[in-house]
Parts: structure tokens; sequence; C-alpha cells
């Protein structure tokens, strides 16, 4: 197998702290360096959810050391998907892109309880995710 990545993930939420922390942590762990993944926010918090470290903790998935990013021009060019969750309209918008949009739940202020449902479907997702990705790149 090559050592190039099969595509590139942007995933973007406002604070950058929660939903994207999860979401490409999950990618990460589950597609490893088959795809290259960033996460990125358009108004990005002082640091991650530790209610989100927690919720994936307790799935195997160690977010502690990330911290939330800004979203910049450059990364969304050099992704193949950019996936927004809760803040489309601060990402701009670039020909031959993936856009999707994740309407999910923002764990912010809430406890693990209520982080765990969210965290389930993101996992749900990140897996679609990645068979899509997969299917497009054996053809």
């Amino acid at each position: 197998m090559s050592s190039t990545p099969l595509a590139s993930v942007l995933f973007v939420c406002v604070h950058n702290a929660g939903r994207s922390q999860m979401a490409a942590g999950f990618l990460n762990h589950l597609a490893g360096d088959r795809i290259e993944v960033r996460s990125a926010g358009s108004i990005p918090g002082d640091q991650v959810n530790p209610a989100a470290v927690e919720a994936m903790r307790e799935v195997g998935v160690d977010i502690s050391g990330q911290k939330p990013k800004i979203l910049t021009t450059e990364a969304v060019q050099a992704s193949d998907y950019v996936i927004t969750m809760g803040c489309g309209d601060a990402c701009p918008i670039f020909p031959g892109k993936h856009y999707l949009d994740w309407a999910l739940e923002d764990p912010a202020g809430k406890g693990v309880e209520s982080v765990r449902p969210i965290r389930d479907e993101i996992k749900t997702r990140i897996e679609a995710l990645i068979a899509e990705i997969d299917t497009k790149h054996e053809a």
C-alpha cells in the first residue's frame, strides 16, 4: 500500500472543541494514516471540551492532547472533504471539494452522559465516511 493518504478530511465546528475534535479523533483511530485528518473552528475555544475528552477516552480514543485551531483558507484548499458541524456559513467554498454538513447537537456545556449519544452518532457517520472514501478509491 502506498504511503499517500487516500483522501484528506477537514472537520469544522464553531469552537473546534467538541464535535470536530471527536470526529477527527475517530477518523484518526479508525482509518490510521490511510486518510489525512484536520480539524478547525471558526471561533476556536481555549481547550477541548473535557466531557468530549472523557467520552472519547471511554471508547479508547485519546483526544486530550488536541488544541482548538482556527479555520484557515489553506486548510480548506488542502482538503478533499470538508465536513461542517453547525458553522457551514463560515467555511469558504472551493470547486472540487466534497462538502457535507452534519447536523449534530453541540456538546458545549453538557456533561459526559449527554455527550455519549453525540459521540456515538459521530462514530456512525465516520464509519460511513470511511466506507465511502474506500469505495471511491477501489475503482
